[in-house]
């Protein structure tokens, strides 16, 4: 077992077999050997790494369409004192699955996670538009209720997996209303914050000491001054008083950059609360791209100033 995941023998995901979680987390070589715990709900996840169950829970966390995975985002805001420690993003293609021989026009009831049904809204109107939607745990969940309480009369909104995995036939296949569809899923565990990779994310969550005029402009500029760019920004109910809100930002750097934790001092003096919930390396196509230019940047101006302090005149001592 290598050391990257000496700490994570046990990691608690969504299960069950066959979610979009669980491909994800396979595909993450380290991950996939250790002990795989899967979980009925994200809340689940999350609380088997509080009570030492896992020593880290692998959970969706935004979708490139219907936005924040709620579930996840909250329970990192409000509960258990997590750390993000990776993402990854995964390419989401759903399929209606039935049993064998079921027809599109016998279909009365879609079963699904609610956020897989509102990625396919649209096509669901069209493909079997009379039909209720009914909410699941998870989308293989979905496909496992059609498969073993044998529903004629209903199909599963899940992954291409779950059909192999449950015996189950592909009605209408890729049927999410807009190409580009991705999940991006992040692994939390207690504690630890990686090591800065040179493409990072930081993601906080940043507390008003009162609703007053200008809050989130004094926030936004405390990044601004520092010419730091912010890849995500959304607010989320205190769960305080209707009406109250905090703010949840992803900046670029990672905390150990001068700029940003002098950044991340300043908001901790100025606001009501913050929250760290890690720094973590940037995932997707273009990262280890961008990850490998930001190396050569910072080599070669190395060399340019070793090479322009080679220029200082000593005067001679006398």
């Amino acid at each position: 077992m290598s050391d990257r995941l000496s700490h994570w023998e046990r990691i608690a995901y969504l299960g069950p077999e066959g979610t979009f979680t669980e491909e994800a987390l396979l595909g993450e070589a380290d991950l996939a050997s250790a002990d795989l715990m899967a979980t009925a709900t994200i809340e689940d996840a999350i609380a088997a790494v509080a009570s030492g169950d896992a020593d880290a829970a692998f959970v969706p966390f935004e979708n490139s369409i219907e936005g924040p995975i709620s579930a996840t985002v909250d329970r990192l805001i409000f509960g258990e004192d997590l750390l993000v420690q990776r993402e990854v993003v995964l390419d989401i293609h759903l399929h209606l699955l039935g049993l064998a021989g079921t027809a599109l026009g016998e279909v009365r009831q879609v079963l699904s996670y609610p956020p897989a049904l509102a990625q396919c809204r649209d096509a669901l109107l069209d493909l079997v538009p009379g039909a209720s939607r009914v909410a699941t745990s998870s989308t293989a969940d979905a496909a496992r209720v059609v498969s073993e309480e044998r529903l004629r009369d209903a199909a599963a909104v899940a992954p291409l997996v779950s059909a192999k995995l449950y015996g189950l036939e592909v009605l209408a296949p890729e049927i999410e209303d807009h190409d580009g569809n991705q999940t991006r899923f992040v692994l939390v565990a207690k504690d630890r914050v990686p090591p800065p990779s040179g493409n990072d994310r930081t993601l906080l969550v940043c507390f008003q000491q009162e609703d007053r005029p200008g809050s989130l402009v004094e926030i936004l500029g405390t990044f601004a001054a520092r010419r730091l760019n912010l890849s995500r920004l959304v607010s989320r109910p205190t769960k305080q008083a209707l009406g109250e809100y905090c703010f949840v930002i992803e900046a670029e750097g990672h905390v150990s950059d001068q700029m940003l934790g002098d950044c991340l001092a300043e908001l901790h003096r100025i606001l009501g609360g913050l929250r760290f919930l890690g720094s973590y390396p940037v995932s997707g196509a273009h990262a280890e791209v961008r990850r490998a230019e930001v190396d050569l940047r910072r080599r070669s101006a190395e060399e340019w100033l070793t090479e322009v302090r080679t220029r200082i005149w000593e005067e001679p001592s006398i």
